[in-house]
C-alpha cells in the first residue's frame, strides 16, 4: 500500500462508522461517490471526505472512467484485504495487507 499513516490513524478512520461503510461497498464492487453516497444513504461531502482520508492512507485508489458521451467520472476501489492489529509494551502496531490476483495459470496448477 502507498498511504503511510500512524496506527492510531488508521484505527481512527477504520473506527469510523461511514468509513467503515465505505470499504464494505468498495470490498463488493468499484463505485463512483454518487454511487457510494446513495447506497449508504450519505451526503455526497461526507462520502469524499471519507474518500479522501482513504485514499491518504492507500486503502481506496481511484481510477478515471471516460464515459461513452466523452464525461468522466472517478470510479473508487478497495486497496487491501486484511489489516493486522498488534499490541506491545510500546502501543498498538497495525499492519495493511493486499493479497496479489491470482491469475488462471495458477489457480489450474494450484488444482492440479
Amino acid at each position: 500500500m502507498d498511504g503511510r499513516v500512524s496506527s492510531d490513524e488508521l484505527l481512527d478512520i477504520l473506527g469510523d462508522t461511514e468509513s467503515r461503510g465505505v470499504l464494505v461497498a468498495l470490498r463488493r464492487d468499484s463505485r463512483t461517490a454518487k454511487e457510494l453516497g446513495e447506497t449508504l444513504d450519505l451526503s455526497l461531502p461526507t462520502v469524499y471526505r471519507r474518500l479522501d482520508r482513504l485514499c491518504e492512507c492507500g486503502l481506496v485508489t481511484s481510477t478515471t472512467e471516460v464515459r461513452d458521451d466523452g464525461t468522466h467520472c472517478r470510479r473508487y476501489e478497495c486497496d487491501f484485504d486484511e489489516t493486522v492489529v498488534s499490541l506491545s509494551d510500546e502501543g498498538f502496531r497495525t499492519e495493511s495487507r493486499s493479497t496479489p490476483p491470482v491469475s488462471g495459470d495458477q489457480v489450474e496448477s494450484e488444482n492440479n
